[in-house]
């Protein structure tokens, strides 16, 4: 017996030492991270063998959320069960995390919200985001009637300013795809193995939606202390299709219109989260540590990727069913679609509208645009040079 609790607790030692090494290591985004992952787990450590890990990509990329970090949840839980999941997130999860608390510390104790490098981080996410776009688009939205859906959701975004918007585009776009692709023939999938049992899968999944639905009910009731900020952060994680870049527009109409985060503070602290490993939902730690200093952070972090952890664990045992339906593959080819609009949409509010203000701004975006996308630099390289180009615009 207690070689078997020394076994796990080894293992579980070994999946916060791997993820940790990843949270460190890990620039580039989420398509980047999937590349860490499978060289560290499946090539070296072979944790998963090849079939398994892209069925396991395949379905954090179905549901809401942190794609990666979903991903490296579903090998923690298959490598040392629910507790290795939480072992993997707090790994690839800390590093960032910390070091966007710290800017946000800076931020506030040398107040440097108007600096020329702060404007040039903002110009950094234009960049960013207009890469983010075209790689998407060119991926989920190959053809016209995918294209005439990316738009329409955009044209929805930027008419309708609202929270619920974003909610009433995903579901829309699910029910056209659904319509428009029901005769397709399902893909051929491989089943994906994980010891989780269905009565837990099914209490995760019942949590996530009871929150989800309970969490907005007791604002509107008037429940003050860390609540809202709970609620704006745990809503924004389960809504979240597509990519990390997705939560901007998300977020930005959570923090900035109750006064949490100025827009200057929002856009700068998007910029830097740009330049550092991990994931970008630790964005959220910024955020939080802004808003309410360091509780504000843990809260604002706990919040966003709970739902990610929730449904990983709630979908995996049913997965291998559920994602060969042809309705489900249909919903989901409209709603990526729609990812692309929404995105498209925050590219020019509040991105481009609060950014680029001058002929040297657009200058600047356009020297960003092409050391990404065509000299194919480092992220963290694009951030050094915007905020150094920010300095430059202020000065002549």
């Amino acid at each position: 017996m207690g070689d078997k609790h020394e076994s796990k607790l080894k293992a579980l030692i070994e999946v916060l030492a791997v993820s940790t090494k990843l949270g460190l290591t890990s620039f580039g985004g989420p398509v980047a991270h999937l590349g860490y992952f499978h060289e560290e787990y499946i090539r070296r450590r072979k944790w998963l063998d090849e079939r398994s890990y892209a069925d396991l990509v395949a379905l954090c990329h179905f549901l809401p959320g942190p794609a990666s970090s979903k991903v490296g949840m579903g090998i923690g839980i298959i490598r040392g069960g629910l507790l290795g999941g939480l072992m993997a997130w707090i790994g690839f999860t800390m590093p960032s995390f910390i070091a966007l608390v710290l800017f946000a510390f800076l931020m506030q104790g040398l107040d440097i919200g108007s600096a020329g490098w702060i404007h040039g981080l903002k110009i950094v996410a234009v960049a960013i985001v207009a890469h983010a776009v075209l790689g998407m688009g060119q991926k989920l939205t190959p053809d016209r009637n995918r294209m005439t859906l990316a738009i329409a959701a955009a044209t929805v975004t930027l008419i309708w300013q609202s929270v619920l918007s974003q909610v009433v585009i995903m579901i829309a776009a699910g029910l056209v795809g659904l319509w428009m692709y029901r005769k397709m023939p399902a893909s051929e999938l491989p089943d994906l193995h994980v010891p989780v049992s269905r009565k837990v899968a099914i209490i995760c999944l019942i949590l996530f939606f009871a929150l989800l639905l309970v969490l907005p009910l007791l604002r509107h009731a008037g429940i003050a202390g860390w609540l809202p900020m709970f609620d704006s952060f745990y809503r924004t994680g389960s809504l979240v299709f597509g990519g990390g870049h997705v939560i901007l527009p998300l977020l930005e109409r959570e923090v900035v219109p109750t006064g949490w985060v100025s827009q200057e503070n929002f856009l700068a602290g998007y910029g830097a989260a740009q330049a550092i490993p991990g994931p970008l939902f630790t964005f959220a730690g910024y955020l939080g540590a802004m808003a309410g200093g360091a509780v504000g952070a843990v809260i604002a972090t706990m919040a966003i990727f709970l739902p990610a952890y929730l449904l990983i664990v709630g979908a995996l045992p049913f997965w291998s069913i559920l994602r060969k339906s042809p309705r489900i593959q249909g919903a989901m080819i409209g709603i990526n679609a729609a990812v692309v609009g929404v995105l498209l949409a925050a590219l020019y509010n509040p991105l481009w509208t609060t950014a680029v203000l001058a002929p040297a701004d657009f200058a600047l975006v356009l020297i960003l645009f092409i050391m990404l996308v065509f000299w194919k630099l480092p992220p963290w390289v694009i951030v050094v040079t915007g905020a150094a180009g920010g300095v430059m615009i202020e000065l002549f």
